[in-house]
């Protein structure tokens, strides 16, 4: 695992952000955001490599992490918003926006509230590209679930099996995959977690599968240079999700990882970083020059 970014924090409409950011500012800018649950520590094994010729930063979205967690909006469009005005404080003009699972509906929201922000769009494992997701996402999201995660996510469980995952981890028995998975699960052991959780999951997720859905615009993406990776061994989200919106975007990119699951990122840091830089090196930041108004009209006329 690389070595943590140091967070820094940053209050934008009265609220703490708190943020991790390594590289030279005046590089191109990766912004990595990470999926439901998680957090940018998601992001530890990657951003070293990626800072070596990179602005990167990854936050903590609100309702996750070391941010706030307010009672408030936390609709896919609320966190577009909220990341637009912390790129606008940290004064950076545009991105090549990284975004896994939940943190990809995010991203290609922002893509299309905020074309200009976007220099290019990389969906990692990403949410919003169809209906199916996993059961135990399904059931979180039935009536009154969010009143047995206290039972299901105690405190002193949380810190017991942290206690055994570190002291597997000093005799190199590890599994990068479940630690991730572990490490969401022990994030909602707070009150105000599970209740900024629940609120972000039930926007996106009903008990029949995902809400939230981009592929009747997935059209405008092809606008900016677009890499999609997904492991093929995905337990929460079908890869074939991915395969269908890298045949439904033209000029798109497409990386499967073999024997990987939800978190490429994690598990096969290395190839994930030497997959991101070729992309990064391969194409030029920023929209085509056909505008907005003509690539929807040009869409509705076909």
């Amino acid at each position: 695992m690389g070595r943590r970014q140091p967070l820094q924090h940053v209050t934008i409409h009265g609220h703490d952000v708190s943020y991790r950011r390594a590289g030279d500012e005046d590089n191109e800018t990766l912004l990595l955001i990470h999926g439901l649950a998680g957090s940018s520590k998601t992001w530890d094994a990657v951003i070293e490599g990626l800072a070596a010729d990179h602005d990167v930063i990854a936050p903590d979205l609100l309702g996750h992490g070391e941010s706030a967690k307010p009672r408030g909006d936390y609709s896919l469009g609320a966190f577009a918003s909220g990341l637009r005005d912390m790129l606008a404080v940290l004064d950076v003009s545009s991105v090549t926006v990284v975004g896994h699972s939940f943190g990809g509906g995010v991203a290609m929201q922002l893509a299309y509230q905020y074309p200009h922000l976007i220099d290019r769009l990389v969906l990692v494992g990403s949410g919003g590209l169809g209906r199916e997701v996993s059961p135990l996402l399904r059931m979180l999201a039935l009536p009154g679930a969010e009143y047995l995660m206290p039972l299901g996510v105690p405190g002193f469980v949380v810190d017991r099996a942290s206690d055994v995952g570190r002291f597997l981890g000093r005799r190199n028995i590890r599994s990068e995959r479940l630690g991730e998975m572990w490490r969401a699960y022990a994030s909602l052991a707070g009150a105000e977690n599970r209740q900024a959780f629940v609120k972000t999951m039930r926007g996106v997720i009903e008990p029949g599968g995902q809400t939230v859905s981009a592929t009747d615009r997935l059209y405008l993406a092809a606008r900016v240079p677009m890499m999609i990776v997904w492991g093929d061994k995905d337990g929460v989200i079908p890869v074939e999700h991915g395969i269908r919106a890298h045949e439904a975007i033209e000029n798109s990119r497409l990386e499967l990882l073999e024997g990987v699951g939800h978190f490429p990122h994690v598990e096969a840091p290395d190839v994930f970083v030497a997959a991101l830089l070729d992309f990064m090196a391969s194409t030029t930041a920023g929209p085509d020059d056909q505008s907005l108004r003509e690539v929807l009209m040009a869409h509705e006329s076909s």
